[in-house]
């Protein structure tokens, strides 16, 4: 049997019709950019996480990248963030000309730790905000952050680009702080049929400059009262993710409950589980698996086993950022994160998703056991 990471194709298929017809929409209106389609998502968007504010872009790169210049964030400045976390979270920091500075993991939920957190913050002059990563779909400890921003006087922004739908106490992923932003690559549990990202934010003034910033920091056509750049989103990138975003929960329930199957099976083997700290509190969007990870010494071993059976797998992330060699001017060493260094070697992500069938799960899970056995 082949047991595919992840499989768009079985999303894809039974709703093609609603796809091509609301492409089609958008062929025949010829409003390709930004638009009515555009406007109806990030009013769905806002709607549907909490948030008075929905601006869509380009990627949820480009979301961060404009989010950190409509607040004026650049050269002289810095920004605290985690190092186990994909690369755009701290190069993004980099090319508005901030730097960017981190801090350890929790080694339970591998999100940023507060007390590590803290302890940099003491430490570092200049930081002009934190930002914790929602990894995997599981939401960092906002309550912390937005604690520790007030007490310095800095926000707390979210980068949810893994965990739209995603609830913490305090509410859902992206829209629990001043601002977040999602990323709508084709792998996250609402995927675009391309590149496609959104800030999300409270405030009225932040809002309106990031979508002038998006549009080349132009309010009037050819009028530019900022330096913005082009990161508007394509018209058939939101029809196609307004199609999407009714059956988000859905999906994201699938991935809890195949979850839950893991950690049943894998309950007595000598592997590290994810945990749901946010469980407890009777939340439905605890955690909502962008990725079910699944850690242990043995990890290279048990993914040339696995990659042999027939089933996919991924490393996410390979290397802490404290260790990529683009970042090696911020004088960080091998050792200064030991948590997220040892994740880094440790972690692994299994096939999840809402189409994965018992079949597929029983097998996945049979070869992990014989592994261990």
């Amino acid at each position: 049997m082949q047991v595919p990471l992840l499989d768009l194709r079985a999303q894809y298929a039974p709703l093609k019709k609603q796809f091509m017809s609301a492409i089609e929409e958008v062929c025949d209106s010829q409003a390709l950019v930004l638009g009515p389609k555009t406007e109806a998502f990030e009013k769905a968007v806002a709607a549907y996480c909490g948030a008075p504010h929905a601006i869509a872009c380009s990627s949820g790169t480009d979301a961060q990248l404009m989010l950190l210049m409509a607040l004026g964030i650049g050269p002289g400045d810095a920004v605290l963030t985690t190092p186990y976390t994909f690369f755009a979270t701290a190069s993004s920091i980099s090319r508005v000309g901030a730097r960017p500075v981190f801090a350890d993991i929790d080694p339970v939920t591998y999100n940023l730790c507060p007390r590590s957190a803290a302890e940099v913050l003491k430490k570092t002059p200049n930081v002009k905000a934190i930002v914790p990563v929602h990894l995997y779909g599981c939401c960092a400890d906002m309550a912390a952050f937005v604690e520790l921003g007030k007490a310095h006087g800095i926000p707390a922004l979210e980068d949810a680009a893994q965990a739209l739908g995603a609830s913490h106490p305090l509410g859902g992923a992206g829209a629990i702080s001043e601002a977040g932003w999602f990323s709508f690559y084709p792998t996250k549990n609402l995927g675009a049929f391309g590149d496609a990202g959104m800030v999300v934010c409270r405030d009225d003034t932040l809002a309106k400059k990031l979508r002038a910033l998006r549009n080349h920091g132009m309010e009037v056509r050819y009028y530019h009262q900022w330096i913005g750049g082009n990161f508007r989103i394509d018209a058939i990138q939101s029809a196609v993710l307004s199609v999407k975003l009714p059956h988000l929960d859905t999906w994201s329930a699938g991935r809890r409950e195949r979850a839950a199957v893991y950690r049943k099976a894998f309950a007595s083997l000598p592997l590290t589980l994810p945990v749901e700290p946010w469980a407890a509190s009777g939340l439905a969007n605890h955690h909502i698996y962008n990725q079910f990870i699944v850690r242990t010494p043995k990890r290279e071993a048990l993914r040339t086993h696995l990659t042999a059976a027939g089933v996919a797998t991924e490393i996410y992330y390979p290397l802490s950022l404290h260790q990529q060699a683009c970042f090696r001017d911020l004088g960080y060493r091998e050792g200064d994160f030991p948590e997220s260094e040892r994740a880094a070697r440790e972690t692994l992500a299994l096939p999840i998703f809402p189409e994965l069938t018992s079949d597929q799960q029983n097998y996945v899970i049979s070869k992990v056991a014989e592994f261990f056995a």
